[in-house]
């Protein structure tokens, strides 16, 4: 509804005025339906001059603006109110999403600046080879804890284990060995200096690969002796046909994982249902503190379980090893 009113007889020159869509303009008016004043008149002579008023009624929606308003300010003068406002509440949404802190598993996780830079990687050589014919010779390990070795009391006592329970306590019996989460290689290097013919290395880094297995292969010359499978250990037995063709079991098989990376319930029960465990094979296990390991591996009974501090070993091989330690 409009209401003018005006004392001349020449047409009103309407104006606009400057709008303010974010206010409450309903408050203006003191009557029970808002108005809006959207247009002012004038119309001026030289002997009189009076003033017309016009009146625009409005339904209050969200912005402040009947649907009209918002018409002619588009039509007008090409500004889009739903818009303005739609961009203004998603930026305060995007603004309130980038200001909360990312959360992993309940925990807070904090975010890598773009701008910092890791440091690189780096090694140092604190292991050697115990015994056999590369005897002493230093290998590389890296720098900090993401990769973790077997200690050389544990290997040494491991590979002394495996010989007596061969039947030949100066070097390991000749055959094939499959060294699990190998890491720096000192587990599969140590089986090729003391007799082993073949070893295949399964890492899943490539830096640690590149840079520090094959490099303790060339130092100690088992390079031609060795074949490095840069893949997970769950990917490796699932396409081991693939990877290690037709050639049968492995002689012995090295278990040195992560500790809090894997679930030994589910790794030793993926080992012992796969086809590269024979009923001659040995299987070497360290473990931390408070896992339970089963007694036997599929056909392989448990030969012995000793407790080097916080590390654990677990040793499986055939029934006539068992009773050759006896």
């Amino acid at each position: 509804m409009a209401v003018s009113s005006s004392s001349c007889s020449s047409p009103p020159i309407l104006s606009p005025l400057i709008l303010n869509t974010k206010t409450n303009l309903a408050s203006s008016s003191s009557n029970s339906s808002p108005f809006l004043h959207l247009f002012t008149s004038s119309s001026s002579s030289r002997t009189n001059r009076s003033s017309s008023l016009i009146v625009s009624s409005y339904t209050k929606s969200e912005t402040g603006l009947a649907s009209k308003d918002k018409k002619i300010l588009l039509e007008k003068y090409g500004y889009d109110v739903d818009a303005d406002d739609y961009f203004s509440q998603s930026s305060s949404k995007s603004k309130r999403r980038k200001e909360q802190p990312k959360m992993k598993r309940g925990k807070q996780v904090e975010e890598d600046s773009p701008d910092e830079v890791k440091p690189p990687r780096t090694t140092h050589k604190l292991l050697q080879v115990l015994g056999g014919t590369a005897r002493r010779t230093k290998l590389l390990s890296p720098k900090g804890m993401d990769v973790r070795p077997m200690m050389e009391v544990v290997k040494g006592a491991a590979f002394d284990i495996l010989q007596a329970a061969g039947g030949c306590p100066a070097s390991l019996r000749p055959g094939r060995w499959l060294d699990l989460y190998s890491g720096t290689g000192s587990v599969g290097i140590e089986a090729l200096s003391r007799g082993c013919s073949e070893v295949h290395f399964i890492e899943m880094d490539p830096w640690v690969v590149s840079d520090v297995l094959r490099p303790n292969l060339e130092a100690t010359g088992f390079l031609d002796a060795s074949i490095i499978h840069t893949v997970r250990v769950e990917k490796f037995f699932e396409r081991a046909d693939q990877f290690v063709g037709n050639t049968g079991p492995f002689d012995y098989i090295s278990v040195t994982p992560p500790y809090t990376q894997v679930d030994y319930e589910v790794l030793m029960r993926q080992i012992s249902e796969s086809s590269l465990v024979g009923e001659d094979t040995f299987i070497v296990v360290e473990y931390p503190l408070k896992t339970d390991m089963l007694d036997s591996c599929g056909c392989l009974v448990k030969i012995t379980d000793r407790r080097f501090g916080r590390t654990l070993l677990a040793i499986y091989g055939p029934t006539w090893a068992q009773k050759k330690r006896r």
